[in-house]
């Protein structure tokens, strides 16, 4: 059974971006230490791709979240948070059996061997998803479609539903996937982790982690990671505080599964580039035409918690691709985005203004390395020049 659809914000008859996956209840410490001596949580929101919808409906683009959830107060409290955002929840469905999902996680940084999360998600309503209970019809609503290779690693049925959803068809909207690679979710399952490079190859455009894809398939280096998914449209490969580096451009042919989508090779910018770190360059392509590569510095910023970053680049780089902009703006828009979460203390956050947004994706390449970020700076509206530097 499906369940009835949960939640009441409505869609508008064209949707910029779905996002599928599954979302919980997290609760935060309210203070610094083990699970064992934390005592007492606040209670929020967590999930990769209900965080990118969030984003991108705060940015002022028409997003909707498909997704399960129990029949219980915990996914009451996502449907109606989520919502609260200006995310379409219409496609949302309720399980009447099993339950939301929900964990607990320290206050350190996930990088850290200090940090401990406790995720009770195991037969959640989420992991039910598959090829036969989902709203095909909303899926494909919008320019594009967003998964992660999170919903992959849930349970058998959604790496079906995930393998239906990237297959090559007519009509199908651009897809958008990002690698989020969980370890400890692919202990002790029948497929391992090697499946979300089979994902990747399928989708339009691809967002992954040098550190992810060294962990998942033992490949090392941008280029590698290129030659390893040679198919996508645009691959980006986050490469931590180094930045990140977009490959875009001809493809060895043109996906049908794209009509309908928003563009996802480079928009043509005279003024793109300029310098060896952020500035693109050319290579043959497979097709006969040229690849760019378009390296894309990181900015420097005080960071508050170091988790939902990388919800927060896909978003950013989504919105500006939907803008039609350059592919190197889409990665500052990356950065930027992923600057405004990791400087609270959450995963979410109100983004700065388009404007402000514009304003210093635009700036040259000196400028751009002289940026600083701190706490409380997507609420500035300044010139770019105002921005605090060292």
């Amino acid at each position: 059974m499906s369940g009835p659809a949960a939640g009441t914000a409505s869609a508008a008859t064209t949707t910029d971006v779905v996002c599928l996956g599954e979302s919980m209840v997290t609760f935060l410490p309210s203070q610094p230490g083990r699970l064992a001596d934390v005592p007492s949580f606040g209670r929020g929101i967590g999930g990769a791709e209900s965080n990118v919808a969030c984003a991108l409906a705060a940015a002022g683009h028409r997003a909707a979240w498909v997704g399960r959830v129990g029949a219980d107060g915990f996914g009451e409290h996502l449907v109606e948070t989520i919502a609260g955002y200006g995310v379409d929840t219409s496609a949302v469905r309720r399980d009447p059996v099993r339950p939301t999902g929900i964990y607990f996680r320290t206050a350190t940084d996930r990088g850290t061997d200090t940090h401990e999360v406790a995720y009770y998600r195991a037969g959640s309503a989420a992991s039910a998803m598959s090829p036969a209970n989902v709203p095909y019809e909303e899926l494909f609503a919008g320019r594009i479609l967003h998964l992660s290779g999170i919903t992959a690693a849930l349970s058998a049925d959604c790496l079906a539903l995930l393998r239906e959803l990237t297959a090559p068809r007519p009509g199908r909207p651009l897809v958008s996937f990002d690698v989020n690679h969980r370890p400890h979710l692919w202990r002790g399952g029948d497929v391992d982790a090697s499946v979300l490079l089979e994902l990747a190859r399928r989708s339009d455009l691809v967002f992954v982690g040098e550190d992810e894809a060294e962990e998942a398939w033992g490949i090392v280096g941008a280029e590698a990671i290129r030659a390893a998914v040679p198919e996508p449209s645009v691959l980006v490969v986050k490469r931590g505080s180094a930045g990140a580096t977009v490959f875009s451009g001809p493809r060895p042919a043109p996906r049908s599964s794209n009509a309908g989508g928003a563009e996802s090779g480079p928009a043509p910018h005279s003024g793109e580039g300029g310098g060896v770190e952020s500035g693109p360059a050319s290579r043959s392509g497979e097709g006969g035409g040229a690849e760019v590569v378009t390296h894309v510095p990181a900015l420097r910023v005080d960071v508050v918690a170091a988790v939902g970053a990388g919800d927060a680049f896909a978003a950013g780089f989504l919105s500006a691709t939907l803008r039609g902009l350059p592919v190197r703006d889409r990665a500052r828009h990356g950065h930027l985005m992923a600057a405004a979460v990791l400087t609270v203390p959450g995963d979410l956050t109100e983004p700065p203004a388009r404007d402000h947004a514009d304003r210093l994706a635009a700036l040259d390449d000196d400028a751009w390395g002289r940026l600083r970020l701190g706490p409380g700076w997507t609420a500035a509206d300044r010139a770019p020049e105002e921005v605090r530097t060292p």
